[in-house]
Protein backbone atom coordinates (compact mmCIF):
# COMPACT_ATOMS: atom_id res chain seq x y z
CA UNK A 1 0.00 0.00 0.00
CA UNK A 2 1.55 3.60 -0.62
CA UNK A 3 -0.04 7.06 -0.26
CA UNK A 4 0.06 9.75 -2.80
CA UNK A 5 -1.32 13.00 -3.10
CA UNK A 6 -2.83 14.39 -6.41
CA UNK A 7 -4.13 18.03 -7.04
CA UNK A 8 -7.69 18.44 -8.42
CA UNK A 9 -8.83 21.26 -10.90
CA UNK A 10 -10.13 23.55 -8.01
CA UNK A 11 -6.58 23.53 -6.13
CA UNK A 12 -7.93 21.01 -3.56
CA UNK A 13 -5.83 18.41 -2.83
CA UNK A 14 -6.99 14.51 -2.57
CA UNK A 15 -5.40 12.23 -0.68
CA UNK A 16 -5.61 8.93 -2.77
CA UNK A 17 -4.58 5.33 -1.52
CA UNK A 18 -3.92 2.20 -3.53
CA UNK A 19 -4.39 -1.21 -2.30
CA UNK A 20 -2.94 -3.86 -4.31
CA UNK A 21 -5.87 -6.99 -4.85
CA UNK A 22 -5.24 -9.69 -2.88
CA UNK A 23 -5.82 -12.74 -5.28
CA UNK A 24 -5.31 -10.58 -8.36
CA UNK A 25 -6.28 -12.26 -11.77
CA UNK A 26 -3.67 -13.84 -13.74
CA UNK A 27 -2.62 -12.07 -16.78
CA UNK A 28 -3.08 -13.97 -19.77
CA UNK A 29 -0.29 -15.11 -21.78
CA UNK A 30 0.58 -13.55 -25.27
CA UNK A 31 1.60 -15.66 -27.80
CA UNK A 32 5.18 -15.99 -28.91
CA UNK A 33 4.66 -13.86 -32.48
CA UNK A 34 2.46 -11.08 -30.67
CA UNK A 35 4.93 -10.80 -27.68
CA UNK A 36 7.89 -10.73 -29.92
CA UNK A 37 6.61 -9.11 -33.02
CA UNK A 38 9.09 -5.88 -33.09
CA UNK A 39 11.74 -8.54 -33.05
CA UNK A 40 10.56 -10.58 -35.44
CA UNK A 41 9.87 -7.97 -38.09
CA UNK A 42 13.08 -6.54 -37.90
CA UNK A 43 14.99 -10.05 -38.24
CA UNK A 44 12.57 -10.62 -41.51
CA UNK A 45 13.49 -7.24 -42.88
CA UNK A 46 17.31 -7.57 -42.13
CA UNK A 47 17.50 -11.07 -43.69
CA UNK A 48 15.26 -9.75 -46.50
CA UNK A 49 18.05 -6.93 -47.83
CA UNK A 50 20.86 -9.12 -46.86
CA UNK A 51 19.62 -12.02 -48.90
CA UNK A 52 18.45 -9.27 -52.16
CA UNK A 53 22.41 -7.56 -51.55
CA UNK A 54 23.58 -11.36 -51.96
CA UNK A 55 21.56 -12.30 -54.76
CA UNK A 56 22.73 -8.81 -56.62
CA UNK A 57 26.81 -9.36 -55.96
CA UNK A 58 26.40 -12.93 -57.54
CA UNK A 59 24.90 -11.29 -60.43
CA UNK A 60 26.69 -9.31 -60.86
CA UNK A 61 29.75 -11.01 -60.69
CA UNK A 62 28.13 -13.94 -63.24
CA UNK A 63 27.86 -10.87 -65.91
CA UNK A 64 31.55 -9.27 -65.27
CA UNK A 65 32.74 -13.17 -66.03
CA UNK A 66 30.53 -13.58 -69.36
CA UNK A 67 31.90 -10.28 -70.65
CA UNK A 68 35.56 -11.44 -70.40
CA UNK A 69 35.10 -14.39 -71.68
CA UNK A 70 33.00 -13.14 -74.57
CA UNK A 71 35.91 -10.28 -74.81
CA UNK A 72 38.75 -13.14 -75.18
CA UNK A 73 36.67 -15.45 -77.66
CA UNK A 74 35.89 -12.33 -79.86
CA UNK A 75 39.35 -10.92 -79.70
CA UNK A 76 38.02 -7.35 -79.69
CA UNK A 77 40.56 -4.80 -79.03
CA UNK A 78 39.34 -4.65 -75.47
CA UNK A 79 41.27 -8.18 -75.54
CA UNK A 80 44.19 -6.03 -76.19
CA UNK A 81 43.65 -3.45 -73.31
CA UNK A 82 42.98 -6.57 -70.88
CA UNK A 83 46.65 -8.32 -72.30
CA UNK A 84 48.24 -5.10 -71.04
CA UNK A 85 47.15 -4.83 -67.38
CA UNK A 86 47.23 -8.21 -66.90
CA UNK A 87 50.57 -9.23 -65.70
CA UNK A 88 49.36 -12.68 -64.99
CA UNK A 89 49.93 -13.32 -68.72
CA UNK A 90 53.73 -12.91 -67.86
CA UNK A 91 53.69 -14.18 -64.46
CA UNK A 92 56.71 -15.92 -63.76
CA UNK A 93 58.69 -15.86 -67.32
CA UNK A 94 62.23 -15.49 -66.68
CA UNK A 95 64.61 -14.71 -70.17
CA UNK A 96 68.22 -15.09 -70.01
CA UNK A 97 69.97 -12.78 -71.87
CA UNK A 98 73.34 -14.17 -73.25
CA UNK A 99 76.25 -11.95 -73.25
CA UNK A 100 77.94 -12.34 -76.26
CA UNK A 101 81.42 -10.58 -77.30
CA UNK A 102 81.31 -7.23 -78.53
CA UNK A 103 81.82 -8.02 -82.39
CA UNK A 104 78.29 -9.88 -82.42
CA UNK A 105 76.51 -6.82 -81.73
CA UNK A 106 77.67 -3.12 -79.67
CA UNK A 107 80.46 -3.01 -82.21
CA UNK A 108 77.56 -2.25 -84.75
CA UNK A 109 76.81 0.27 -83.12
CA UNK A 110 79.22 2.61 -84.20
CA UNK A 111 76.95 3.41 -87.48
CA UNK A 112 74.17 5.67 -85.87
CA UNK A 113 71.68 3.93 -88.22
CA UNK A 114 71.75 0.62 -86.76
CA UNK A 115 69.75 1.25 -83.71
CA UNK A 116 67.07 3.80 -86.30
CA UNK A 117 66.41 1.63 -89.48
CA UNK A 118 63.64 -0.30 -90.04
CA UNK A 119 65.24 -3.52 -89.32
CA UNK A 120 66.21 -2.21 -86.25
CA UNK A 121 64.00 -4.24 -83.86
CA UNK A 122 66.74 -6.53 -82.92
CA UNK A 123 68.95 -3.58 -81.27
CA UNK A 124 65.18 -2.90 -79.89
CA UNK A 125 64.40 -6.27 -78.22
CA UNK A 126 68.27 -6.96 -77.32
CA UNK A 127 68.18 -3.34 -75.01
CA UNK A 128 64.43 -3.52 -73.64
CA UNK A 129 65.31 -7.40 -72.27
CA UNK A 130 68.25 -6.22 -70.83
CA UNK A 131 66.29 -3.45 -68.93
CA UNK A 132 64.10 -5.82 -68.18
CA UNK A 133 62.27 -6.81 -64.97
CA UNK A 134 61.63 -9.91 -66.85
CA UNK A 135 65.37 -10.84 -67.45
CA UNK A 136 67.08 -13.54 -65.40
CA UNK A 137 71.08 -13.50 -64.34
CA UNK A 138 70.54 -17.13 -63.55
CA UNK A 139 70.24 -19.57 -66.48
CA UNK A 140 69.03 -21.92 -64.55
CA UNK A 141 65.96 -20.17 -63.81
CA UNK A 142 65.13 -19.23 -67.72
CA UNK A 143 62.07 -19.82 -69.84
CA UNK A 144 64.14 -18.61 -72.56
CA UNK A 145 67.41 -17.67 -73.65
CA UNK A 146 67.76 -14.58 -75.85
CA UNK A 147 70.92 -14.61 -78.54
CA UNK A 148 71.55 -11.02 -79.45
CA UNK A 149 73.29 -10.82 -82.79
CA UNK A 150 72.86 -8.01 -85.07
CA UNK A 151 72.61 -8.92 -88.65
CA UNK A 152 71.27 -5.83 -90.35
CA UNK A 153 73.62 -3.56 -89.88
CA UNK A 154 76.14 -4.12 -92.33
CA UNK A 155 75.14 -1.20 -94.63
CA UNK A 156 75.79 -1.61 -98.53
CA UNK A 157 78.06 0.68 -99.24
CA UNK A 158 76.30 0.98 -102.85
CA UNK A 159 72.69 1.06 -102.12
CA UNK A 160 72.76 2.00 -98.28
CA UNK A 161 70.65 -0.66 -97.53
CA UNK A 162 71.27 -3.72 -95.40
CA UNK A 163 73.97 -6.43 -97.06
CA UNK A 164 72.82 -9.32 -94.72
CA UNK A 165 75.19 -11.84 -96.67
CA UNK A 166 77.47 -12.09 -93.57
CA UNK A 167 74.31 -13.46 -91.27
CA UNK A 168 74.34 -17.02 -91.24
CA UNK A 169 78.42 -17.00 -90.27
CA UNK A 170 77.67 -14.36 -87.63
CA UNK A 171 75.54 -16.62 -86.12
CA UNK A 172 76.92 -19.89 -86.56
CA UNK A 173 79.70 -18.24 -84.62
CA UNK A 174 77.36 -17.35 -81.83
CA UNK A 175 75.75 -20.57 -81.31
CA UNK A 176 78.84 -22.50 -81.57
CA UNK A 177 79.96 -19.40 -78.96
CA UNK A 178 77.15 -20.31 -76.48
CA UNK A 179 76.96 -24.05 -76.78
CA UNK A 180 80.60 -24.05 -75.82
CA UNK A 181 80.46 -21.94 -73.02
CA UNK A 182 76.92 -23.16 -71.43
CA UNK A 183 75.16 -26.03 -71.93
CA UNK A 184 71.60 -25.00 -72.29
CA UNK A 185 72.09 -24.54 -75.84
CA UNK A 186 72.89 -28.58 -76.06
CA UNK A 187 70.60 -29.69 -73.41
CA UNK A 188 67.48 -28.35 -75.41
CA UNK A 189 68.85 -28.44 -78.76
CA UNK A 190 68.02 -24.59 -78.83
CA UNK A 191 64.47 -24.91 -78.98
CA UNK A 192 63.92 -22.41 -75.88
CA UNK A 193 66.41 -19.91 -77.40
CA UNK A 194 65.21 -16.93 -79.20
CA UNK A 195 66.58 -15.44 -82.33
CA UNK A 196 65.58 -11.46 -84.11
CA UNK A 197 65.09 -12.00 -88.22
CA UNK A 198 63.62 -8.86 -89.20
CA UNK A 199 64.55 -8.23 -92.61
CA UNK A 200 62.86 -9.29 -95.93
CA UNK A 201 62.30 -12.95 -95.88
CA UNK A 202 63.18 -13.43 -91.66
CA UNK A 203 64.86 -16.73 -90.75
CA UNK A 204 66.01 -17.61 -94.63
CA UNK A 205 68.26 -14.64 -94.48
CA UNK A 206 67.45 -13.22 -98.25
CA UNK A 207 66.12 -10.28 -99.32
CA UNK A 208 64.84 -12.38 -103.01
CA UNK A 209 62.74 -14.41 -101.60
CA UNK A 210 63.53 -17.03 -104.74
CA UNK A 211 66.81 -17.42 -103.25
CA UNK A 212 65.62 -17.34 -99.68
CA UNK A 213 63.78 -20.26 -100.20
CA UNK A 214 66.10 -22.01 -101.93
CA UNK A 215 69.14 -21.68 -99.01
CA UNK A 216 65.78 -21.91 -96.59
CA UNK A 217 66.54 -21.92 -92.51
CA UNK A 218 70.34 -22.44 -91.05
CA UNK A 219 70.29 -26.25 -89.97
CA UNK A 220 71.11 -24.89 -86.42
CA UNK A 221 68.36 -22.51 -86.14
CA UNK A 222 65.35 -24.73 -87.35
CA UNK A 223 64.88 -25.87 -83.53
CA UNK A 224 64.55 -22.63 -82.27
CA UNK A 225 62.47 -19.34 -81.94
CA UNK A 226 62.24 -16.68 -84.62
CA UNK A 227 61.31 -13.10 -84.12
CA UNK A 228 60.85 -12.25 -87.81
CA UNK A 229 58.91 -9.56 -89.96
CA UNK A 230 58.16 -11.81 -92.72
CA UNK A 231 54.56 -13.95 -92.12
CA UNK A 232 52.46 -15.24 -94.37
CA UNK A 233 49.36 -17.42 -94.03
CA UNK A 234 50.51 -20.64 -96.70
CA UNK A 235 53.19 -22.78 -96.58
CA UNK A 236 55.98 -20.97 -96.88
CA UNK A 237 60.34 -22.52 -95.89
CA UNK A 238 61.49 -19.35 -95.05
CA UNK A 239 58.29 -19.91 -91.84
CA UNK A 240 59.04 -23.57 -91.42
CA UNK A 241 59.86 -23.09 -88.23
CA UNK A 242 58.59 -21.90 -84.49
CA UNK A 243 57.98 -18.25 -85.03
CA UNK A 244 56.46 -14.93 -83.70
CA UNK A 245 55.59 -12.13 -86.35
CA UNK A 246 56.75 -9.06 -85.06
CA UNK A 247 56.66 -5.39 -86.81
CA UNK A 248 59.19 -3.47 -88.65
CA UNK A 249 60.75 -0.95 -86.55
CA UNK A 250 59.85 2.90 -86.32
CA UNK A 251 61.25 4.84 -83.88
CA UNK A 252 58.86 5.95 -81.13
CA UNK A 253 60.31 9.02 -80.62
CA UNK A 254 59.64 10.59 -84.64
CA UNK A 255 56.08 9.36 -83.82
CA UNK A 256 56.05 11.09 -80.92
CA UNK A 257 57.36 14.52 -82.14
CA UNK A 258 54.97 13.80 -84.82
CA UNK A 259 51.85 13.66 -83.37
CA UNK A 260 53.15 16.76 -80.67
CA UNK A 261 52.71 19.35 -84.02
CA UNK A 262 49.23 17.23 -85.49
CA UNK A 263 46.79 15.51 -83.19
CA UNK A 264 45.78 12.09 -84.51
CA UNK A 265 42.10 12.87 -84.13
CA UNK A 266 42.89 16.46 -86.43
CA UNK A 267 42.31 17.35 -89.85
CA UNK A 268 42.90 15.11 -92.53
CA UNK A 269 43.00 16.74 -95.65
CA UNK A 270 44.55 13.80 -97.79
CA UNK A 271 42.15 10.99 -98.85
CA UNK A 272 44.68 7.99 -100.09
CA UNK A 273 48.51 8.49 -99.37
CA UNK A 274 51.12 6.77 -100.92
CA UNK A 275 54.85 7.88 -100.98
CA UNK A 276 57.73 5.42 -102.25
CA UNK A 277 59.05 3.49 -105.02
CA UNK A 278 57.09 3.14 -107.76
CA UNK A 279 58.10 2.24 -111.01
CA UNK A 280 56.39 3.38 -114.62
CA UNK A 281 58.26 -0.02 -115.28
CA UNK A 282 59.21 -2.42 -112.63
CA UNK A 283 62.50 -2.97 -112.32
CA UNK A 284 63.50 -6.41 -113.63
CA UNK A 285 65.91 -7.75 -111.22
CA UNK A 286 67.42 -11.53 -112.52
CA UNK A 287 63.44 -12.13 -113.94
CA UNK A 288 61.85 -11.03 -110.76
CA UNK A 289 59.44 -7.58 -111.06
CA UNK A 290 59.40 -5.57 -107.82
CA UNK A 291 56.17 -5.51 -105.89
CA UNK A 292 54.50 -8.29 -108.61
CA UNK A 293 54.07 -4.69 -110.64
CA UNK A 294 51.35 -3.86 -107.91
CA UNK A 295 53.16 -0.35 -107.25
CA UNK A 296 53.24 0.10 -110.85
CA UNK A 297 49.39 -0.48 -111.23
CA UNK A 298 48.72 1.82 -108.26
CA UNK A 299 50.71 4.48 -110.52
CA UNK A 300 48.95 4.20 -113.56
CA UNK A 301 45.45 4.01 -112.78
CA UNK A 302 45.50 6.87 -110.06
CA UNK A 303 48.27 8.93 -110.95
CA UNK A 304 46.31 11.64 -112.10
CA UNK A 305 43.62 11.00 -109.69
CA UNK A 306 43.57 13.95 -107.38
CA UNK A 307 41.86 11.90 -104.25
CA UNK A 308 45.35 9.83 -104.10
CA UNK A 309 48.49 11.67 -102.94
CA UNK A 310 50.99 9.90 -104.84
CA UNK A 311 54.81 10.36 -104.32
CA UNK A 312 57.66 8.44 -105.55
CA UNK A 313 60.42 10.33 -104.21
CA UNK A 314 62.03 10.30 -100.34
CA UNK A 315 60.89 13.23 -98.21
CA UNK A 316 62.34 13.53 -94.42
CA UNK A 317 59.42 14.51 -93.57
CA UNK A 318 56.61 11.88 -94.59
CA UNK A 319 54.71 11.45 -91.19
CA UNK A 320 53.50 14.86 -91.72
CA UNK A 321 51.67 13.70 -94.67
CA UNK A 322 50.61 9.88 -93.18
CA UNK A 323 49.16 11.76 -90.25
CA UNK A 324 46.95 14.55 -92.59
CA UNK A 325 45.72 11.33 -94.31
CA UNK A 326 42.47 9.30 -94.07
CA UNK A 327 43.69 6.01 -95.88
CA UNK A 328 47.67 4.98 -96.54
CA UNK A 329 48.65 2.27 -98.80
CA UNK A 330 50.74 -0.38 -97.57
CA UNK A 331 51.32 -2.39 -100.27
CA UNK A 332 54.24 -5.08 -101.13
CA UNK A 333 57.47 -4.52 -102.17
CA UNK A 334 59.88 -7.25 -102.63
CA UNK A 335 58.19 -9.31 -99.13
CA UNK A 336 54.29 -8.54 -97.98
CA UNK A 337 55.22 -6.70 -94.68
CA UNK A 338 56.01 -3.25 -95.24
CA UNK A 339 57.38 -0.06 -92.38
CA UNK A 340 54.17 1.89 -93.73
CA UNK A 341 51.72 -0.69 -91.65
CA UNK A 342 53.59 0.32 -88.20
CA UNK A 343 53.84 4.04 -89.59
CA UNK A 344 49.96 4.48 -90.35
CA UNK A 345 48.61 2.48 -87.68
CA UNK A 346 50.68 4.68 -85.12
CA UNK A 347 49.60 7.92 -86.91
CA UNK A 348 45.92 7.05 -87.31
CA UNK A 349 45.95 6.37 -90.93
CA UNK A 350 43.92 3.52 -91.76
CA UNK A 351 46.34 1.05 -93.42
CA UNK A 352 44.95 -0.56 -96.52
CA UNK A 353 47.25 -3.59 -97.29
CA UNK A 354 47.62 -4.89 -100.28
CA UNK A 355 49.89 -8.46 -100.07
CA UNK A 356 47.97 -11.53 -100.73
CA UNK A 357 48.02 -13.69 -97.46
CA UNK A 358 50.43 -11.90 -95.60
CA UNK A 359 50.49 -12.54 -92.00
CA UNK A 360 49.86 -9.52 -89.43
CA UNK A 361 52.20 -8.44 -86.01
CA UNK A 362 50.48 -10.01 -82.92
CA UNK A 363 47.28 -11.20 -84.72
CA UNK A 364 46.01 -13.18 -81.03
CA UNK A 365 46.13 -9.55 -79.84
CA UNK A 366 45.49 -6.32 -82.17
CA UNK A 367 42.33 -6.60 -83.95
CA UNK A 368 43.65 -5.74 -87.22
CA UNK A 369 40.21 -6.61 -88.89
CA UNK A 370 38.76 -3.86 -87.01
CA UNK A 371 41.35 -1.08 -87.78
CA UNK A 372 42.84 -1.83 -91.43
CA UNK A 373 41.12 -2.55 -95.03
CA UNK A 374 42.47 -5.34 -96.89
CA UNK A 375 42.62 -5.25 -100.89
CA UNK A 376 44.05 -8.35 -103.24
CA UNK A 377 46.57 -7.76 -105.56
CA UNK A 378 44.53 -8.34 -108.50
CA UNK A 379 42.20 -6.02 -107.20
CA UNK A 380 43.93 -2.77 -107.11
CA UNK A 381 42.46 -0.98 -110.53
CA UNK A 382 39.18 -1.27 -107.82
CA UNK A 383 40.63 0.83 -105.37
CA UNK A 384 39.35 4.27 -106.03
CA UNK A 385 35.40 2.73 -105.78
CA UNK A 386 35.96 0.26 -102.48
CA UNK A 387 37.73 3.18 -100.66
CA UNK A 388 34.66 5.83 -101.61
CA UNK A 389 32.28 2.86 -99.98
CA UNK A 390 34.33 2.63 -96.78
CA UNK A 391 34.43 6.63 -96.27
CA UNK A 392 30.54 6.41 -96.87
CA UNK A 393 29.52 3.70 -94.30
CA UNK A 394 32.04 3.01 -91.98
CA UNK A 395 34.65 4.84 -91.59
CA UNK A 396 34.25 6.96 -88.62
CA UNK A 397 33.61 3.26 -86.69
CA UNK A 398 37.51 1.93 -87.60
CA UNK A 399 39.32 4.89 -86.98
CA UNK A 400 37.60 5.16 -83.77
CA UNK A 401 39.03 1.65 -83.28
CA UNK A 402 42.34 2.71 -84.35
CA UNK A 403 42.90 5.63 -82.61
CA UNK A 404 43.16 4.20 -79.51
CA UNK A 405 46.66 4.65 -77.89
CA UNK A 406 47.03 0.92 -76.89
CA UNK A 407 47.26 -0.17 -80.54
CA UNK A 408 50.20 2.57 -81.35
CA UNK A 409 51.82 1.43 -78.44
CA UNK A 410 51.56 -2.60 -79.03
CA UNK A 411 53.57 -2.11 -82.68
CA UNK A 412 56.44 0.48 -81.51
CA UNK A 413 59.32 -0.75 -79.35
CA UNK A 414 61.32 0.99 -76.81
CA UNK A 415 64.72 0.79 -75.54
CA UNK A 416 63.02 0.37 -71.68
CA UNK A 417 60.29 -1.64 -72.29
CA UNK A 418 56.74 -0.35 -71.74
CA UNK A 419 53.64 -2.50 -70.56
CA UNK A 420 51.64 -3.23 -73.63
CA UNK A 421 54.53 -2.20 -76.52
CA UNK A 422 55.69 -4.36 -79.14
CA UNK A 423 58.66 -6.36 -76.84
CA UNK A 424 55.92 -6.66 -74.17
CA UNK A 425 53.36 -8.06 -76.57
CA UNK A 426 56.73 -10.29 -77.62
CA UNK A 427 56.94 -11.62 -74.21
CA UNK A 428 53.11 -12.34 -73.83
CA UNK A 429 53.89 -14.33 -77.57
CA UNK A 430 56.78 -16.58 -75.99
CA UNK A 431 54.50 -17.28 -72.39
CA UNK A 432 51.35 -18.59 -75.06
CA UNK A 433 54.66 -20.97 -76.06
CA UNK A 434 55.62 -22.08 -72.47
CA UNK A 435 54.06 -25.34 -71.70
CA UNK A 436 52.80 -26.19 -68.28
CA UNK A 437 55.05 -28.70 -68.27
CA UNK A 438 57.69 -27.05 -68.33
CA UNK A 439 57.15 -24.52 -65.54
CA UNK A 440 56.03 -27.55 -62.99
CA UNK A 441 59.72 -29.02 -64.32
CA UNK A 442 61.07 -25.99 -63.49
CA UNK A 443 58.95 -25.73 -60.18
CA UNK A 444 59.82 -29.12 -58.87
CA UNK A 445 63.94 -29.23 -59.92
CA UNK A 446 64.05 -25.96 -57.61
Amino acid sequence: MFNTMAKNRNGFYVKMKFFPTKNPKPEKAKPFFVKHFKWILWFSLSFYFFAKFLNSHETGTSIIKTIKTTTIINHSHRALSESKVDNGLLNGLKVYVYELPSRYNSDWLSNARCRNHLFASEVAVHRALVNSDFRTFDPTDADFFFVPVYVSCNFSTVNGFPAIGHARTLLSSAVEFISTELPFWNRSNGSDHVFVASHDYGACFHAMEDRAMADGIPEFMKNSIILQTFGVKYPHPCQDVEHIVIPPYIPPESVKSTLSKSPIDGQRDIFVFFRGKMEVHPKNVSGRFYSKRVRTEILRKYGNDRRFYLKRHRFAGYQSEIVRSVFCLCPLGWAPWSPRLVESVALGCVPVIIADGIQLPFESTIPWSEISLTVRENDVAKLGSMLDDVATTNLSVIQRNLWDHKLRQAVLFHDDMETGDATWEVLVSLSKKLGRSRRRSRVFSE
